[in-house]
C-alpha cells in the first residue's frame, strides 16, 4: 500500500516511481562509464600513473623531500631533509603487480572523474528540491569538487610522504628490513588520500546540516572541545602511530571545522535577515 501510494503522488508531481527508477539507471550509468574511461586511461598510462604518481612518495626526488630538504638548508636544520627511504617494495604474489595495477588504476579513475560523478548524483537529487533550497545549494559541485580534490592533494603531497618516511625508518631491531608488498604500500597511500578527501568535505556537511536547521553555530562552538577529541581520534585511526602525522591531518580538519561554525553563523543571519524582511512585508 506505501508503495501504491508514493506512485500515485511521483505521478502527480509529473514522474513516475518508474520514471524515477529509470534517470537513476542512466545516472548510474553515466558515472560508472566515466570512471571506466579514466580507469582504461590510467591503466594504458601505467608509466606515468603507477611509476611517476603512485611510486612517487616511496622516492627521495620527491617534490615534498625536496621542498623539505631546501626548507632544511634555508633554517639551518638538517633533520629536516629526508634524503633517504631505507625500504623496498616488492611482489610476494604472482598476481600482486597486476592486481594492483588494475587496483590503482581504479582509484585513479574515480579521483579523475569524482567531479563528474558527483554532478551526475546532484542532477539525479536536485530535481527534488524547493526552489530555495536549489539557491542555496548553487555551485555544490564545484565547492565539494574543490574540497576533494583539496583534501585529495594534501593526503598525496603532505601526509603520505611524511608517513612513508615514518614508517620506512621505524624498526624494532637492525636486524629487520623494510621490506613491504606492493599492495601494502598501494592501500595505505590509497586510504591516506582518499581519507583526506572525505574529511576535506566537512564544511559542506555542516552546510547543509545548518540550512535544514539541524545544527547552529552555538551549537558547534559548544561542542568545539568534544570535536577536538573526536578529530584527534579519526586522525589516529586513518594515519601511522605517529604524533607529527596525526597532528597534520587533524590541523587542517579543525580549520574546517571552524570555517563550519562561521558558515552555520551566516546561514542563521541571513535567515534572520530574511525572517525580517517577511514580518515587514507582512506589516504592510
Amino acid at each position: 500500500m506505501a508503495l501504491d501510494q508514493y506512485q500515485e503522488e511521483e505521478e502527480e508531481g509529473g514522474m513516475s516511481f518508474l520514471d524515477h527508477l529509470e534517470a537513476l539507471r542512466w545516472h548510474l550509468f553515466r558515472s560508472i562509464s566515466a570512471i571506466l574511461i579514466f580507469t582504461v586511461i590510467a591503466f594504458v598510462a601505467k608509466s606515468f600513473v603507477f611509476g611517476i604518481v603512485i611510486l612517487g612518495p616511496s622516492k627521495v626526488d620527491f617534490v615534498t623531500y625536496r621542498w623539505l630538504c631546501s626548507l632544511s638548508d634555508y633554517l639551518g636544520v638538517p633533520a629536516l631533509c629526508i634524503d633517504e627511504l631505507p625500504f623496498t617494495i616488492q611482489s610476494r604474489q604472482m598476481t600482486g603487480q597486476f592486481s594492483m595495477h588494475v587496483t590503482s588504476s581504479l582509484v585513479v579513475g574515480f579521483i579523475a572523474s569524482f567531479p563528474y560523478v558527483f554532478w551526475e548524483v546532484w542532477r539525479f537529487i536536485s530535481p527534488g528540491l524547493y526552489d530555495q533550497e536549489k539557491n542555496a545549494a548553487r555551485g555544490a559541485v564545484f565547492f565539494v569538487s574543490m574540497l576533494f580534490f583539496l583534501g585529495a592533494g594534501f593526503g598525496y603531497f603532505i601526509l603520505s610522504p611524511l608517513s612513508i618516511n615514518f614508517l620506512s625508518n621505524y624498526q624494532l631491531d637492525p636486524s629487520i628490513l623494510n621490506e613491504f608488498d606492493i599492495s601494502s604500500y598501494v592501500s595505505t597511500l590509497t586510504m591516506l588520500v582518499l581519507a583526506c578527501a572525505i574529511m576535506f568535505q566537512l564544511p559542506v556537511v555542516v552546510y547543509f546540516l545548518a540550512m535544514s536547521g539541524l545544527v547552529t553555530s552555538k551549537m558547534l562552538k559548544s561542542y568545539r572541545r568534544h570535536s577536538i577529541v573526536v578529530i584527534l581520534i579519526l586522525a589516529a585511526i586513518i594515519t601511522p602511530p605517529d604524533v607529527i602525522s596525526q597532528i597534520l591531518i587533524a590541523m587542517p580538519i579543525l580549520v574546517l571545522y571552524e570555517a563550519g561554525i562561521y558558515i552555520a553563523k551566516r546561514l542563521e543571519k541571513k535567515r534572520a535577515l530574511k525572517a525580517a524582511q517577511d514580518d515587514v512585508e507582512d506589516a504592510l
